[in-house]
């Protein structure tokens, strides 16, 4: 048995990408989010179980992540939606990804070290309709004279369009007003383009708030990320679908002993016993991805009960307070995170969101599919 590791339930996934795909309109596709190493659940597994189960294409960050994919023998469509280096053109033309260009600056590099490099390659368009990240500018009377001007580079494919929405997963009158005006700028930009030409085999906008929550802004493409691994965007949203957690992070008890009380815990002594205690030690730490911010905050699940997480989370270690779960012995399983506590949870004791505990989980944690 490992001392820390990852039960990871492929079928879990499938059912919530059928979830979201029962939702979409007719003839729209998938773009599942694989990014950051499929948001901690592994990659190449999740990618497999997807691409076998219909998924038209996948979204990665950086192009070592395509490549991983590719190595694996992994053959769909891949959009890498950040930052790749220019000189990184016949690569990516390599691996037959499409990359997103978000300013005519950067597009003309990417082109000319494609010309040099004597290939092409394919690009979507981003466009920036409210994020204020990346992409092209587009406002309500934006000109498209320079999205044109990319689209016309010769060593470049423009082959899809789109744009990432801010407040979709806030569901609140103004949001929601703040996502139709950013796709309003979306639609009315694509338009102003075709009235000149330029057209787009692919328009995508939709990330996995806007996919169950705006059908209407659906169009030839979505792109789904959190919702495939079980978590709603965030914990105060209603959806139209039930969404299975994919993962549970496991440990184990490794040492249980009994203290008398006023004596501190952990570094710093932050918490203190108040009464004779038993404490439970549990291998996992920050460098596991049990974040630092749960010290004295939240609680694990023993026998069925939580056990609250007493003093500082250690790098490699933490303590339990089982004096009320008087079953614990050495070598019970000890549940982080799954059904109970949910990754929610776990977020909000650390005062963050699900997906920086799914994504912190770290590669010294075994998965098991």
């Amino acid at each position: 048995m490992e001392r820390v590791w990852a039960d990871v339930s492929l079928e879990a996934i499938v059912a919530n990408y059928r979830a979201v795909r029962s939702r979409l309109t007719q003839g729209c596709r998938v773009m599942a989010s694989v990014k950051a190493d499929a948001y901690g659940h592994g990659a190449v597994a999740v990618a497999r179980a997807l691409a076998a189960d219909g998924v038209e294409w996948l979204a990665v960050s950086h192009i070592s992540e395509a490549a991983e994919l590719r190595e694996a023998g992994i053959t769909l469509p891949i959009l890498l939606l950040a930052y790749t280096p220019p000189a990184e053109a016949a690569r990516l033309a390599a691996l037959g990804v499409a990359q997103s260009v978000s300013d005519g600056d950067y597009a003309a590099a990417l082109n000319a070290a494609a010309a040099a490099a004597g290939v092409s390659v394919e690009v979507h368009v981003k466009l920036d309709t409210g994020m204020g990240r990346i992409g092209f500018v587009c406002h309500d009377d934006a000109p498209v004279d320079d999205i044109a001007a990319v689209c016309a580079l010769p060593h470049l494919r423009p082959t899809g369009i789109f744009t990432h929405f801010a407040l979709a997963d806030v569901a609140t009158d103004e949001a929601d007003a703040f996502t139709r005006q950013q796709f309003s700028r979306f639609t009315n930009t694509i338009d102003r383009l075709a009235a000149r030409g330029v057209t787009f085999d692919l328009r995508h906008c939709c990330n996995s708030a806007a996919a169950l929550r705006f059908p209407e802004m659906h169009l030839d493409m979505v792109r789904p990320g959190i919702v495939l691994y079980g978590c709603p965007p965030d914990e105060a949203l209603s959806l139209p679908v039930t969404l299975t957690p994919a993962m549970t992070l496991r440990s184990v008890v490794a040492q249980i002993k009994t203290v008398p009380a006023g004596t501190p815990i952990s570094y710093g002594g932050t918490a203190v016993t108040a009464r004779e205690s038993r404490l439970a030690t549990v291998p996992i730490g920050y460098a596991d991805g049990l974040l630092r911010a749960c010290s004295n905050h939240g609680a694990m699940t023993v026998c069925g009960k939580r056990a609250p997480i007493v003093g500082r989370v250690c790098m490699d270690q933490c303590v339990l307070d089982v004096t009320d779960i008087p079953e614990t012995a050495v070598g019970e399983t000890v549940t982080v995170f799954g059904e109970s506590p949910t990754a929610g949870e776990l977020a909000a004791w650390a005062d963050t969101i699900a997906y920086e505990i799914l994504c912190r989980v770290g590669k010294r944690v075994v998965r098991v599919y």
